[in-house]
Parts: structure tokens; C-alpha cells; sequence
């Protein structure tokens, strides 16, 4: 019956057993229940009887434990069996623990007085263990049952009174007083029955004469036999004992030993020869041969072991088992050709070998642990049992390998395993452990038992571009959303948290970027077109963000360079479209071939090949007379000046750089051959030496250009501001306007070496052309004005201010006065010619 506390206090427990007899009794027993504590040493027992229907109440859990319906809900109890079947289950919403099925206490236990179940009570979160224990009460269901339904007796007719004849036990499955008490014998006239107690403490029947048997007056007695238990009501079972009065045999069999006592290993081999017994008869004759036979024997005994009945000797038949029973005992009859008998004993002791290899069973698991989690942390619970006994039952257990987890050994053969390191999911995702019990045994048996724990992923990595710095390039005037190229990052964690998302920094303070990254794949795109001539190249930060929580992020630098393309024709700066020297250059007639007429001074924007300049003469009056330098754009003459060649001449020069498409300009400039030019000023004109494209100077200046060409138009813009300033003082026309940023490498540039000028008076027929030297003034310092005219010394002044940056040509032609200065021009061109014309 199951056990109750309603009148009992907390922590105690009575159970109602049956009396023998047949009289109902309540005994009362009182166990002291150890408090419920974390430790799991406390031990719940309870009391059921036999044969109760299914789902019938065993006890409440919660209440005996002090835990409520919430809290055993909440850490998931349940009721664990210590073997194969599952006898209870737990109602985790009531706390009630009930049986899940019949229960038989024959076929549980069947060869046990006392048959104890054990459970116990597993809760999580923390983790607890509770054992408990429910012995099963026997009740009174098996009636005893003899072997044979009749038993033959042939006794001989002078046996003598008070001889005594063993009979054939009955069994009844039942223990305790609901197991067989008593055997009683029909009336008769000449035996009695005397009961007895066996080794095992069985009761067995003996059959005692009373009076002498007289074959001739009865030669068979008949007698009924009954088996009585102790139960209420009690239970009997009856056999027929049928005595077969023999004739006179005068001797009885005798064994050589009441009792034969054997040790066999529980490994020994069937038909291994256990012992033979041996009884002797003096007859002679069929009353002198003996024939052996089990009797009181159990059935399994029966099966284990096999007599033969002439020799009397006992073989192995089955498999012994240590485990199952420990000892076996046999009762031997020999009896004679006469039907004489005698009885002894063979007892059987089982000797335990380590034939059972340790059993892990498994209590709970975890199916993953986060990676981040403290050392020392319970990942599953086992048990570990072995069969044997003593030290063959005695077991070990080990982790194999190096793995970061221990074991930890609880209580009752139980083991915990737990971390025994910090864990890193990017270097280990699961871990297959296996786990080897082994036992004290000769030999050493072992068992292993595999767990696999997945180890869950924590955000702990951030992102990792696989490049600090990006290095892209575009070509300018770029379409919108042009693809440039991608960064990429990855995140050694897993799921979630390695899922990447880009974005662009925005630095404060600066405008919005003109590229866009795609979050998703780390594309970059540009937003707006690029000038080369306004930004060569720039830089943004993109930032890499995982998915985790909190996330993580890197940074990675994208530099974006813009290639030049042949945008931009080349700008001529020499001569000026408007400029005295497009408007008419001078030539003498007596010049001869290579005399150095003009420049063409031309810049391109672009940079690269895109800016390397080359000059050519597009369109002349007289094709063959002059040349144009095809790397410095010098106009020279190609032959010598004949008065045959017409007055005027209009060249068009054209510049054209070396992109691809090609850009051209063209400059015309419009010549006069003119008389009266002075030996010095051609010898002076002459000795300008004509570039040579296949000079060292030249060939240096092609190689240098590229490299000289951001200084040279630094100095051109220098120039070309202070010009501008002084002209818009004097409000005087300006000059073309420059780009905004001149390529690398540009061509086409204007020397230091020569600077040319013209002085001529205005309706003069005679002009004469100098040729100057740079940093030499165009007038002395303090040249007196000349009479009658206040403007004069205006433009003498403005001349003399000119020094090495000035071109005094320009200014005396926008001076009204120049026919006033005419004679002191000509006197100073006089003189220089004098001294050389340096």
C-alpha cells in the first residue's frame, strides 16, 4: 500500500503491512527523512504493496520534500529508476509519484525476502538529486504448488518404525508469513508428518512410520499432503504421496558424505564435471544397485545442473551466474534395486570472475554550453555500475584525451562532468567525449560511452578586413554610381554574430563623401563625377559592423585615385591672340636659314602622355621658307629670306598633345620681311643657337619635363598674376586666362633664354628688330622724357619699371608718345650695338 502522511508529521511516513495468520494489523514505522539540501543526500522511503492498479498513489513528493507545485515545476523534476524499467512517474503539476504499471513482486524480485525499488528525483536548474526507496509488500496472491501433482514412495516392508522419508517440497512464490508455513497429512494408520527447516530456511516434509508395514495386508497406502501459507485468507496446495510397500531388502543405500560441498567459478564451462556422489549397497543384485535422482531441488538448480542417474555424477548444464545466485544447493537420492533409498547433500558455491564490464548510463545532458561559460561548469551526469563484487565490481572512470573538461564523482557511483577550462568556439565548435569506466577486476574490463556537446557561439571576434588599406582607381568624368571596387570583412564567429554589415565614417566637420558603399557586400560606388584636374585622389574610412549584441566593428581605409583622361586642348600662352607678336613679327630679308623668328609657348591641362605637346605648321604663305621646332615650338627659317619671298607672311602654327583621341589648337601668327636691319642685330640673331631635337639640352628637357613641368607652371602663374595686377593699375588690357591646374609633365614652355621685342614709330617706313637678352631693361634708368610732351615720361618710367619680367614692346605699344621716345630708342639700340649687343 502506499505510504501517507496525513497523520504523521512532515518527514515521516507509516505503511500498512499484512499480518500472518490471517488478522489485519497496522504497524506503524517511523523513518527520519534527512532534510532536503543541494548536496543530495537525503533518501525518501515509502512502502507499496503488490498487485496495486496503475497509476495507483505512492506518495506526494512535493509535500514530503517542503517543495511547492511552483518550484517543482519550474526545476523540471522528474523520476529517474536506477535499472531498465520505469516503475514511477512523477506528476510534476501535483507532486504526486505513482506506479506507471502493475507491479509483481514474484517477478521483480524473485529471489528476494525484501524487495526494495530504488528511484530518485532529478531537479535541474540547480542541479539536485533526492534518492528514494519503495519496497514492494508481498501479498498473498500464489498459493504453494508442488512439483508433482503424486509422489511414489516404495518403501520396504520391514523398514522399521520411526524410519523417515523425505518428500518433495512445495513452492510458494510469496515471502515472508504470506509465504509457505506448514505441511499437513491426511489420516492414516501408520505415518505422521514431521516438519524441518532447511539451510535456506525453507520448511521441508518428512514422512515418519509410525507402525510396521505389512505388504500382504496393505500394499499401498495412499496419503494427500497439503502445503498451507500464511496468508489471510491463506492459501494451500495439495499432493498425492503414494507408498508402494516393497518386499524385504535388508540393506539401505549410504552415501560415503552427508554433505558435499563444491566451488565453481561462475566462468566454468558447461559439461565441467562439479562432483559425483556416491552411495554403497551390500545387496546383491538389483537390491544392491543404486540409481540417483534430484529430489528438493529448485527448478533452476534443476537447469544448471544435470545428474546421471547410474554413475551419480553432476555436470554443468547451463551458464552459472554470480550475479543471479551466489550458491546452489541440490538433495541427492540413491536408491536400490529393492527400493531402498538414502539422501545427501551437494551444496554449490559460485565463485565471482570479472565477466561484467562496467555500465555507464546517462542521467542528463546538456545539448550545447556558450562558449563564454565559467570554468567548472556541469555539462552532463552519468552513473556508472558494474555487476561483479568486491573489487571486480569496483570501478574508475577517465576522459580520453586532452580535452578542456574533469569528472567529478558525486555520490552513489555518480559522475559529473564539467569545463575544466575556458572554451573557444572559433577554435573548437564540438567536442566528441569519451568517457572509459573501468574496473578493479583480473583482468581489467572496460566500457566507453561517447557525449557530443556543441559549443554555442558568443560574440567575441570583430570583424577583419583583409586589407588595412584599399587602393582603387576611377577615371574622371565618371558616370553616377559607377562600381570601383569592395572592401571585405569577415568575422570568425558564427551566425548572427558574423553577419557583416558596411558603412561609410563621417568625419565632422567634412562634406558628405562622394562614393557609397553597399552594406550587405562592401561594394563601393561613386555618387557624382570627377574632375583629375580638380582632385587627384582622396580617402574614406568604411566601417565593418557584426550582427552580435552588443556589436563589434573595424575600420579599413579606401583610397581612391582618379585617372586623367584627354579632357582639355592645349592653351597657348605665346603669343597672346591679341598680342603684338599674333599681330606682326618682324623678319630682316637678309635672314638666313635657322634664324629664329617667334615661339609658340602652349600648356595642357591633363597630364601624362595627355600633356606631352608637339608642334607642327599647319597652313604658310610659303611652305618652305619656315619650320617649327616639334617639341619647343620655335619658328625658324627653313631657308634664307630672298627678295622674291612676298612681304607679308601668315603662318598657322598647330599644337596638338598625345592623348588618345588626340586635342589640338592652332595659333596664327603673321610675319613681315622687312629692310634696314643692322649687321649686329642679324649677327646677334644669327647667333641664337637653333634647337637641335637631337641635342643632349634637348633630349634633357623631353626627359625632364615631366618632373620640372608643376614648378615651371608655378612660375608662370606667379608671372601671369603680377602682370595682371600691374596691368589692372594701369588699366591696361589683360592677358588670356590660365587653367586652373597645370598637368604634371606639361610641354611647351617659354625659356629664360630669349625674349623678343620690337620699337618701331608710328608711319616710319624704316623699322629695325632687336633682339634682347632677358634682365636687360628695355630703357636706362633715368632716360630724360622728351620735349613738349608730359606723357613722355610716363611711358619712360613705365619702360624702365619693367626690368626682367617686362615686356616693353607691349607697353611702348600701348604708350600714345612712342613716336616722342623714337630717337632715344634708336640711340639706345645704337649703343648696345656698340658693346656688343650683351
Amino acid at each position: 500500500m502506499p505510504g501517507t502522511t496525513e497523520d504523521a508529521p512532515k518527514g515521516w511516513f507509516s505503511w500498512k503491512v499484512m499480518a500472518s495468520g490471517g488478522i489485519k494489523r497496522q504497524v506503524s514505522l517511523f523513518i527520519l527523512c534527512v532534510c532536503v539540501c543541494q548536496t543530495g543526500s537525503e533518501t525518501l522511503r515509502y512502502t507499496l504493496a503488490e498487485e496495486m492498479e496503475k497509476d495507483s498513489f505512492v506518495a506526494n513528493v512535493a509535500k514530503d520534500l517542503g517543495v511547492s507545485l511552483s518550484q517543482l515545476a519550474a526545476r523540471k523534476a522528474r523520476v529517474v529508476s536506477e535499472g531498465n524499467e520505469q516503475y514511477f512517474r512523477l506528476n510534476q503539476n501535483t507532486g504526486v509519484l505513482t506506479v506507471k504499471e502493475t507491479l509483481d513482486r514474484e517477478e521483480i524480485c524473485p529471489q528476494s525476502d525484501i524487495c526494495t525499488l530504488f528511484f530518485k528525483i532529478f531537479f535541474e536548474n540547480p542541479l539536485q538529486l533526492i534518492r528514494g526507496e519503495v519496497e514492494v509488500l508481498d501479498v498473498n496472491d500464489n498459493s504453494p504448488v508442488f512439483p508433482e501433482k503424486e509422489m511414489v514412495l516404495e518403501i520396504l516392508e520391514t523398514i522399521s518404525p520411526g524410519s523417515r522419508f523425505p518428500l518433495e517440497s512445495a513452492r510458494d512464490k510469496d515471502v515472508g508469513s504470506n509465504g509457505l508455513q506448514n505441511y499437513s497429512l491426511g489420516p492414516n494408520s501408520h505415518f505422521s508428518l514431521d516438519l524441518g527447516i532447511g539451510k535456506d530456511r525453507g520448511k521441508y516434509a518428512e514422512l515418519v512410520l509410525q507402525r510396521q508395514l505389512d505388504r500382504e495386508d496393505q500394499p499401498e497406502v495412499n496419503l494427500l499432503l497439503t502445503a498451507t501459507d500464511g496468508g489471510s485468507p491463506p492459501r494451500s496446495g495439495t499432493a498425492q504421496v503414494r507408498i508402494v510397500v516393497l518386499d524385504a531388502n535388508d540393506n539401505i543405500p549410504v552415501f560415503g558424505r552427508e554433505v558435499y560441498e563444491v566451488r565453481l567459478a561462475e566462468n566454468s564451462p558447461p559439461e565441467q564435471l562439479v562432483v559425483r556422489v556416491a552411495a554403497e549397497d551390500p545387496d546383491e543384485g538389483s537390491n544392491g544397485k543404486v540409481r540417483y535422482a534430484f529430489t528438493q531441488t529448485s527448478e533452476r538448480s534443476r537447469q544448471l545442473f544435470q545428474l546421471n542417474a547410474a554413475t551419480g555424477e553432476i555436470w554443468i548444464s547451463g551458464n552459472l551466474d554470480f550475479e543471479e545466485a551466489k550458491s546452489h544447493e541440490m538433495v541427492v537420492r540413491g536408491t536400490d534395486g529393492g527400493g531402498l533409498s538414502a539422501h545427501c547433500k551437494v551444496h554449490v558455491e559460485v565463485l565471482d570472475v570479472n565477466d561484467n564490464v562496467p555500465e555507464i548510463a546517462l542521467t542528463s545532458i546538456s545539448a550545447s554550453i556558450p562558449e563564454d561559460a565559467p570554468p567548472r561548469t556541469v555539462v552532463a551526469l552519468f552513473r556508472v555500475r558494474d555487476r561483479d563484487s568486491g573489487d571486480n565490481g569496483r570501478t574508475e572512470c577517465a576522459i580520453d584525451g586532452d580535452l578542456p573538461f574533469s569528472l567529478t564523482p558525486t555520490f552513489d557511483n555518480y559522475y559529473e562532468l564539467r569545463t575544466d577550462a575556458a572554451l573557444d568556439r572559433e577554435r573548437t565548435a564540438e567536442y566528441n567525449i569519451t568517457i572509459t569506466a573501468m574496473d578493479w577486476g583480473t583482468p581489467r574490463l572496460s566500457s566507453q560511452e561517447s557525449i557530443f556537446v556543441q559549443i554555442s557561439d558568443v560574440n567575441d571576434n570583430p570583424p577583419e578586413f583583409t586589407q588595412a588599406v584599399y587602393t582603387m582607381s576611377v577615371k574622371e568624368n565618371n558616370g553616377p554610381m559607377l562600381r570601383i571596387g569592395s572592401v571585405n570583412a569577415t568575422d570568425a564567429d558564427a551566425g548572427r554574430n558574423a553577419r557583416v554589415s558596411y558603412a561609410l565614417v563621417r568625419e565632422q566637420g567634412k562634406e558628405k563623401p562622394n562614393v557609397s558603399v553597399n552594406s550587405e557586400n562592401g561594394e563601393l560606388y561613386m555618387l557624382r563625377p570627377l574632375d583629375y584636374e580638380e582632385v587627384r585622389a582622396f580617402q574614406v574610412a568604411v566601417r565593418a559592423v557584426d550582427g552580435g549584441s552588443p556589436p563589434l566593428s573595424a575600420e579599413a581605409v579606401v583610397r581612391v585615385e582618379v585617372r586623367d583622361e584627354n579632357d582639355n586642348a592645349p592653351v597657348v600662352l605665346h603669343p597672346l591672340p591679341n598680342s603684338s607678336a599674333a599681330a606682326g613679327e618682324l623678319v630682316p630679308r637678309r635672314a638666313r636659314a635657322g634664324y629664329l623668328v617667334a615661339k609658340v609657348v602652349a600648356v595642357d591641362a591633363d597630364s601624362g602622355q595627355n600633356a606631352w605637346l608637339s608642334y607642327e605648321l599647319a597652313k604658310a604663305t610659303e611652305p618652305g621658307l619656315f619650320r617649327v621646332g616639334l617639341h619647343n615650338g620655335e619658328v625658324r627659317t627653313a631657308r634664307a629670306v630672298s627678295e622674291r619671298d612676298a612681304a607679308r607672311q601668315r603662318l598657322v602654327v598647330l599644337v596638338r598633345d598625345s592623348g588618345q583621341p588626340p586635342r589640338s589648337s592652332t595659333v596664327t601668327l603673321s610675319l613681315v620681311l622687312v629692310e634696314g636691319f643692322s649687321e649686329a642685330h642679324l649677327r646677334v640673331s644669327e647667333e641664337a643657337p637653333a634647337a637641335d631635337p637631337d641635342t643632349p639640352l634637348t633630349l634633357y628637357l623631353i626627359i625632364c619635363l615631366s618632373s620640372v613641368s608643376a614648378l615651371f607652371l608655378v612660375t608662370v602663374m606667379a608671372i601671369v598674376v603680377v602682370k595682371v595686377r600691374r596691368a589692372s593699375g594701369r588699366e591696361a588690357e589683360t592677358g588670356p586666362a590660365f587653367p586652373k591646374i597645370a598637368g604634371e609633365g606639361t610641354s611647351g614652355s617659354l625659356p629664360r633664354s630669349y625674349v623678343y621685342d620690337v620699337c618701331f614709330a608710328a608711319g616710319t617706313v624704316n623699322s629695325e628688330f632687336r633682339f634682347l637678352r632677358p634682365l636687360f631693361p628695355c630703357f636706362p634708368a633715368g632716360l630724360p622724357p622728351g620735349p613738349g610732351d608730359q606723357r613722355s615720361s610716363v611711358c619712360s618710367q613705365d619702360v624702365a619699371n619693367l626690368g626682367e619680367e617686362g615686356d616693353w614692346a607691349a607697353q611702348l605699344k600701348n604708350c600714345e608718345a612712342t613716336r616722342l621716345i623714337q630717337p632715344a630708342v634708336q640711340k639706345l639700340f645704337k649703343g648696345n650695338t656698340r658693346r656688343g649687343a650683351k
